[in-house]
């Protein structure tokens, strides 16, 4: 029978229903996939012309390019396809590369498609080939210059999946030398990225280098939780312990360990877990507190020990403990005993005090259950807990003798184990001093820490300098803090901890009363007396004692402060705000004392002085510190008139009798001048009393007595050095406010009122060329207006946020009779427009309507500023008084803005309309005064004006104008006068023939004001260009943000 023969249309149709049917089983099913890639290598092999199978295949895969649905069948077949492809036949290798190119070229033609599903397609079969392709494949460098070059520029395509697959695709070529400019690629495309899958495959897909390690570390601070563990991923995978730097080491920990998201904490305990301790430390814990330094970064390993204690991954062997380093050698004839002491290492002493802290939690932990159980189960945990304390006696030395000589042979062993000793001081309080003989061996040990004097040092000139911050005991606020605590535990009488300390004190005061001590006694001594002031609860325990608190005061503490040396001075100063606290009202001594060191001392001195004066204000209230004073103080933070720049204060060498909050506020302004070099850069002296105001302003309901007229001022301080030119010294007082900020407002209506009336002493300070600002070259002005520009952004921002109702304002009630209690304001307590964004609108338009026509080219951007800014506020059709007062003043505010903020006034003044609930009606002169007396403003509104904002006026005519016309309006003035002169109807004109006397009046006018007309327009066009210049730079950006 004779075979029928097949067309090659015939025949491309068949071998294209066969590699369909052939990908149709692989979609259903994953099983038959080695039986299927057979296959169709059979089906190749066996094909007369590769150019008919590769075009059936093509016509077979066709579908997949259109199916945008990422389901699994669909995924089964792109896989199948890219083994498929990437498949070598060893017999048939030339076909196998043969089809792969053209493959290739095929999907690179498809990468670039107009539809998003093609390229989506496409990228995601060459990624799938690339990944699978064996090293032996021989291909055309051309074509893979082209892959390479087709998926980078897929990196920046507008659909996220490509940008994926086209990341996956370059990844395999990320380590080659050759292609270096991939990595960079990677780099800048990272940070920029906005997608969380792409953000993460970047993050997967790079390599193991000094470049990549930073991007990877920075993505720990990922908004996305799969971004964040990706991150800790590649991390644990591709950089060994030892290829880092201890800081990062510790950064990564200590972001991973405190993460929000419980995946992510997971992901860093099994980097910790099974990398870091099992790979690089060998199961060895003390070596992993060496990688990490817990000598410096002593939390970071506090938290990694608890993780790895609570999840059982360190084990105690038999017999070790802390005994091993103390032996004794018992001389039985003289009964004595020797000690062999082996010091500890840092990393040692930290271990121990961990494994210590742990085993007492877990054994309160069991004892707790244990007591609110019953039972078996109650037994079970008593059980428990009694093992744990078992194992710590063990662990712990056998007597509080042992104890104290082991921690005596650390602080005698000098500076390099002070990290050690502090550790074993902090043992302490897990021992047991209830015994009379342990507390008397204890506290001989206590009495020589005490009594130990500063460490210190020879500089090059033969000069002692204090090893430390000379502030504390030991030179280190941890290590007076570990004194101080076991101290407590060894005294733990009432009364007995502070009796022992005066006792010390009354010693170590003597020279000093006697003023033969040099500065050194005079640290310790204050040293001493700062660790008790700080762990005393009230004077009540230190009356009767070995010497009195007034004593302490008045012999140490204040000729401490006026002592000639710096150091001396600041940690009396520090005593003397402590001191202040315990007092039940502030001394008139102490109060003047640091009034004093904080007007006249150096930065140093006054950076002390002003947390103390802060503390005081904050603790006692201000009033009360004022009031500590006996005279009268004047203030001019209460006058509600005044301007931001007017509030000048004096702070030389005379006593200042002004009030607290004057003399802080005088400081701050003082240091921010840049008179003077602050002492530290992380608590400057604008620091230290912004974050006070900040305070102040956040808990001023707890402070009735302190004028509500000062807060706007305060607050409007604050914002201002928020938005002053960047300076490195305020980035913490910065990160403080931006924290202060997000609450505020949120929290009550008064605060809310507060800032609406902060609001124009802001901008009046930070826009340049007005109110006195300095101003300087285009390019500086033109950023002073735009952080001015942002602030007024913020601000209006704050005054939107919503306000946590089930906090500050249960009920209408509750907050009228807070405004009456706090603001004294009010005729009318139920209006809220005081605080609301109405009498923020107000408050704009009466600063607009206060500039004259004729205006500088400051005054004209800053008054285009605040109408671009009035248009961001809203009103509600609640305050009907507000908003026609609003109507009234747009009437105004259309005849003085610029031409191109007429069309915007217009649509305001159209949405004021449709709230006015009797457009027509006007507020009486009364009602007015009345709104605008409760805004502190003062506005004088004819009762003639309308209520109707003018109409845009039509272009200027292209027509010539004669020249005696254009003198006329040269000579009738500004820009501004034409611009309201346009609006009114022109009367037409009516020529006619002039008299020889008019004429000759009109050419000698002509002639006298020829050269001042060329000026004043030279001027206007100058006045012009420059705000116009200044707008672009300024406005553009805003109204983009917008």
């Amino acid at each position: 029978m004779p075979v029928p023969v097949l067309n090659e249309d015939e025949f491309l149709q068949k071998l294209t229903e066969k590699i369909a049917r052939i990908l149709d089983d692989v979609r259903s099913s994953q099983a038959t996939n080695l039986r299927k890639l057979k296959e169709l290598l059979a089906l190749r092999s066996t094909t007369i012309l590769s150019e008919k199978f590769f075009d059936a295949f093509v016509r077979a895969l066709m579908p997949i390019f259109d199916f945008h649905r990422r389901t699994a069948s669909a995924e089964r077949i792109i896989r199948f396809v890219a083994v498929f492809a990437s498949a070598r036949d060893a017999k048939c290798g030339a076909e196998c590369d043969e089809f792969l190119e053209k493959f290739m070229e095929f999907l690179l033609v498809a990468s670039v498609a107009a539809s998003k599903t093609a390229r989506i397609r496409a990228c995601q079969i060459i990624s799938e080939i690339i990944i699978r392709l064996p090293d032996d494949t021989e291909v055309s460098s051309e074509l893979w210059d082209e892959v390479l070059e087709s998926m980078k520029l897929r990196v920046g395509d507008k659909v996220a999946a490509v940008r994926t697959f086209a990341v996956r695709a370059l990844s395999r070529f990320v380590n080659d030398t050759e292609n270096v400019d991939i990595l960079e690629l990677f780099l800048e495309t990272l940070p920029l990225e906005q997608n969380v899958d792409v953000r993460r495959t970047i993050v997967l897909c790079l390599p193991p280098s000094h470049l990549s390690s930073a991007a990877i570390i920075e993505c720990t601070l990922d908004v996305s939780e799969s971004v964040r563990k990706a991150a800790y991923c590649v991390i644990a995978g591709k950089f060994p312990l030892q290829s880092l730097s201890i800081k990062l080491r510790t950064l990564i920990l200590e972001r991973g360990l405190a993460d929000r998201a419980s995946s992510v904490v997971k992901e860093c305990f099994r980097m910790l877990k099974d990398e870091w301790l099992t790979k690089c430390c060998n199961g060895n814990a003390l070596e992993l507190l060496k990688y990490l330094d817990v000598e410096t970064y002593e939390s970071v390993g506090e938290n990694a020990m608890e993780s790895l204690l609570k999840a059982g991954l360190i084990k105690l062997q038999d017999g070790q403990s802390m005994r091993q380093f103390l032996r004794s050698n018992n001389d039985a004839v003289e009964g004595q005993c020797n000690f062999s002491i082996q010091l500890m290492e840092a990393e040692v002493a930290f271990f121990w005090r961990a494994v210590c802290k742990h085993l007492q939690m877990e054994a309160q932990a069991k004892g707790s259950e244990a007591a609110t159980t019953m039972g078996t189960e109650s037994a079970v945990y008593a059980a428990e807990a009694s093992d744990k304390n078992d194992l710590l006696d063990r662990v712990l030395p056998a007597s509080i003798g042992d104890y104290v000589e082991l921690v005596k042979a650390h602080t005698v062993a000098g500076i390099n184990y002070r990290f050690a000793s502090r550790q074993l001081l902090l043992l302490g309080a897990m021992l047991d001093f209830s015994d009379v003989t342990n507390r008397r061996v204890a506290n001989g040990f206590l009495q020589e820490l005490l009594h130990r004097p500063p460490d210190h040092e020879f500089d090059e000139h033969d000069n002692e300098v204090v090893i430390g911050d000379g502030i504390n005991l030991g030179g280190d606020k941890d290590w007076a803090a570990a004194v101080a605590e076991l101290t407590r535990k060894v005294h733990s009488a009432p009364g007995e901890f502070e009796e022992v300390v005066l006792r010390v004190v009354e010693e170590l005061a003597r020279p000093c009363r006697e003023r033969t001590a040099d500065f050194i006694q005079w640290l310790h001594c204050l040293a001493v007396i700062s660790l008790l002031l700080e762990h005393a609860q009230s004077f009540r325990w230190m009356h009767g004692k070995a010497i009195e608190p007034t004593e302490v005061l008045h012999s140490v503490l204040l000729p401490g402060a006026k002592h000639v040396h710096l150091d001396v001075q600041r940690a009396a100063i520090r005593c003397l705000g402590l001191f202040g606290l315990l007092e039940r009202r502030p001394s008139e001594d102490l109060v003047k004392q640091l009034r004093s060191s904080f007007a006249k001392g150096p930065s140093s001195v006054t950076v002390m002085a002003s947390k103390a004066l802060i503390d005081l204000g904050l603790w006692h209230g201000p009033n009360v510190v004022d009031k500590a004073m006996n005279q009268d103080l004047s203030s001019q933070l209460q006058d509600h008139k005044i301007n931001l720049s007017d509030v000048k204060f004096s702070i030389g060498t005379e006593d200042v009798e002004i009030e607290l909050l004057d003399l802080l506020y005088a400081g701050l302004e003082k240091h921010n001048s840049g008179d003077s070099d602050d002492y530290d850069e992380h608590e400057t002296v604008q620091t230290v009393l912004g974050e006070g105001f900040a305070k102040i302003l956040l808990l001023s309901k707890k402070y009735p007595g302190i004028p509500t007229l000062s807060n706007p001022l305060l607050l409007a301080k604050l914002i201002s050095l928020y938005f002053c030119s960047e300076n490195k010294e305020l980035e913490r007082l910065k990160q403080c406010l931006s924290v202060f900020f997000e609450h505020y407002p949120s929290l009550s209506l008064n605060h809310k009122k507060c800032l609406s009336k902060a609001f124009m002493p802001v901008m009046r300070s930070l826009w340049p060329g007005i109110n006195g600002n300095a101003t300087g070259s285009t390019y500086v002005v033109s950023n002073m207006r735009k952080r001015a520009i942002q602030a007024s952004r913020f601000m209006v921002q704050m005054m939107q946020a919503p306000l946590y109702y089930e906090e500050t304002s249960p009920s209408k009630e509750t907050v009228s009779s807070n405004e009456n209690e706090n603001h004294n304001d009010s005729a009318e307590p139920t209006s809220v427009h005081e605080s609301g964004e109405e009498g923020l609108a107000i408050r704009i338009a009466a600063e607009v309507v206060s500039f004259p026509a004729k205006k500088t080219a400051a005054e004209k951007a800053y008054v285009s500023a605040l109408c671009k800014t009035l248009f961001l506020l809203h009103f509600r059709p609640t305050e009907q008084g507000a908003v026609k007062l609003m109507r009234q003043l747009l009437n105004r505010v259309s005849i003085l803005a610029e031409k191109e903020l007429l069309k915007e006034l217009k649509q305001m003044a159209e949405r004021l309309k449709g709230l006015d609930k009797s457009p027509d009606q006007k507020l009486s002169s009364d009602e007015v005064q009345l709104i605008l007396g409760k805004l502190d403003l003062d506005v004088i509104l004819d009762e003639d004006d309308s209520m109707e904002v003018l109409p845009t006026p039509a272009p200027k005519s292209t027509r010539t104008t004669r020249t005696r016309r254009r003198a006329k309006e040269v000579e009738e003035s500004s820009s501004d006068e034409e611009l309201s002169q346009s609006v009114v109807p022109t009367p037409r004109v009516v020529t006619g023939t002039r008299s020889q006397r008019a004429s000759k009046t009109a050419a000698l006018t002509k002639m006298t004001v020829k050269s001042t007309i060329k000026i004043d327009e030279y001027d206007d066009e100058e006045d012009e260009e420059e705000e116009a210049d200044s707008q672009s730079e300024v406005t553009s950006d805003y109204d983009s943000d917008v």
